[in-house]
């Protein structure tokens, strides 16, 4: 064998070492995945992405998907005449607008049931409507009545820790029931951050359109690969942080304080970003942790 596939191998072998501390310590842990952006609408960084989740539960992880839509949303939104609008950077959803967003969330979440069972593993989709999972009451942004936009209420854990405990793969649509039955649609942050709190997951992983964090959004040398709860809320009242980011930075610190151990905000755009951030001493995301540990990459 030439020297030059002997050390090809070797690398190889080295990345599996690299891996080996973190398989140990989170064997058996549940991760739940907030994947969404455009990493869902790529084909390939779909593959990639179930890919990863399907590798993490074959290694003995629990994972937990959840999972978005809101570009394929607005694209079937625009097929029927209608503009999509937003407030607050959640989506007015009228009737008309609820019945879509059902319809392709429902697609997409057996699209990806799919895939996942194509690699030999077996998941099931549900929305939050099955088994009362997820319930919620009328959100509204601002004093502003913007439909059929859920707040979770109650999580019922149970049914995920019934389908992991027999060796299922959960994915979740973000979608809920009110007291009365009607039918809401969920910011998928919010669902993720509300399933991991309520079944105490280890890890809570956010597949973004950015990179992570910046001090400065427009310095690329301002960026943030580890951060405590407590930097995390004397950047936001710094107003360090704005836009998308900041509904979701309050989701991570809240998920912190409410027992999920570690949260990632990864760049979804880059293949196997998951894999990188878990299972590697750098890691390539933005890693939040609790204050009375020492925000370096585990």
């Amino acid at each position: 064998m030439q020297e030059k596939e002997m050390d090809k191998i070797l690398s190889k072998a080295e990345v599996l070492i690299e891996a080996l501390p973190y398989i140990q310590k989170f064997n058996r842990k549940i991760i739940v995945v907030k994947y969404g952006g455009s990493a869902m609408a790529d084909e390939e960084l779909q593959r990639n992405v179930i890919k990863d989740v399907t590798l993490l539960k074959l290694v003995g992880f629990k994972p937990i998907i959840v999972h978005g839509g809101g570009k394929e949303i607005s694209k079937w939104v625009a097929k029927v005449g209608k503009e999509a609008e937003f407030v607050n950077g959640l989506r007015v959803t009228d009737a008309e607008t609820m019945e879509i967003a059902e319809m392709v969330l429902n697609k997409v979440n057996k699209r990806l049931v799919s895939m996942v069972e194509e690699l030999g593993v077996n998941a099931v989709g549900i929305s939050g409507k099955d088994g009362g999972l997820l319930t919620v009451e009328k959100r509204y942004s601002d004093g502003k009545d913007i439909g059929y936009v859920g707040q979770i209420t109650e999580v019922n854990a149970k049914v995920l820790f019934d389908l992991i405990e027999n060796d299922f793969l959960p994915i979740v649509a973000p979608i809920g029931l009110d007291a009365n039955f009607d039918t809401y649609n969920i910011n998928a942050d919010d669902a993720a951050c509300a399933i991991a709190k309520a079944v105490g997951a280890e890890k809570l992983a956010f597949l973004t359109d950015i990179e992570g964090l910046y001090r400065d959004i427009n310095d690329k040398a301002s960026f943030i690969s580890r951060l405590n709860v407590s930097q995390a809320h004397e950047l936001i009242g710094d107003g360090m942080i704005g836009g998308g980011m900041l509904p979701k930075l309050n989701n991570c610190t809240d998920a912190i304080e409410n027992g999920v151990s570690r949260v990632h905000i990864l760049d979804g755009r880059i293949a196997h970003c998951l894999l990188l951030e878990i299972f590697t001493n750098s890691g390539i995301g933005t890693a939040i942790v609790s204050d009375d540990e020492f925000p370096e990459h585990e």
